[in-house]
C-alpha cells in the first residue's frame, strides 16, 4: 500500500462564496497550499531536499463532488498517480465529514535552479515519490 501525504487544510471565513461554500478557486490554493507543505518541508524533514527548488505546474484538474463548507474540517490526502522522467503527478483528495468533496490532480514539473528549466528527477527523488505511488504508475 502507498504512503499518503495527510494534512487538515485551515479554511478561512474568506475562503467562501456567495452561497456560504468554499469557492472553487479557493480550492485549487488549498491544493497547493498542501503540496508546497508536503514536497517543501515534509520532503525536506525525510532528507529530500532538493524538492525546494523551483517547480512549475503544467496542468491542473479539478472535479468537485460536493461543495465544502466553512464550518466543518477539511482533510486533504494526498498521493501520487504518475512518476515520469521530468515530472509527476499528485493527486488530491479532498474529504469533508468521511466523503470525498473534490478530486484534483497537478503536473508538477521540477526546474533547474540556475537555468530555470525543466529537469529530469533526481533517483532520490523518483524513489521518494513511488513510496506513494500505485507500482504501476512509475514509469522505468
Amino acid at each position: 500500500m502507498p504512503e499518503r501525504f495527510e494534512m487538515v487544510m485551515p479554511l478561512r471565513w474568506s475562503d467562501q462564496d456567495i452561497n456560504g461554500h468554499i469557492n472553487n478557486a479557493r480550492i485549487v490554493t488549498l491544493m497547493e497550499e498542501a503540496r508546497v507543505q508536503w514536497l517543501n518541508r515534509t520532503a525536506a524533514a525525510d532528507g529530500l531536499d532538493s524538492f525546494r527548488c523551483p517547480k512549475v505546474v503544467a496542468s491542473l484538474n479539478v472535479e468537485y463532488k460536493a461543495p465544502v463548507s466553512y464550518e466543518d474540517e477539511l482533510e486533504l490526502v494526498l498521493d501520487i498517480s504518475r512518476v515520469g522522467n521530468g515530472s509527476f503527478t499528485v493527486r488530491h483528495t479532498g474529504i469533508q465529514l468521511g466523503a470525498t468533496a473534490f478530486v484534483g490532480t497537478t503536473v508538477v514539473v521540477p526546474l533547474d535552479n540556475e537555468s530555470n528549466r525543466p529537469r529530469k528527477l533526481t533517483a532520490a527523488e523518483a524513489a521518494y515519490l513511488a513510496r506513494y505511488a500505485e507500482k504501476a504508475s512509475v514509469a522505468g
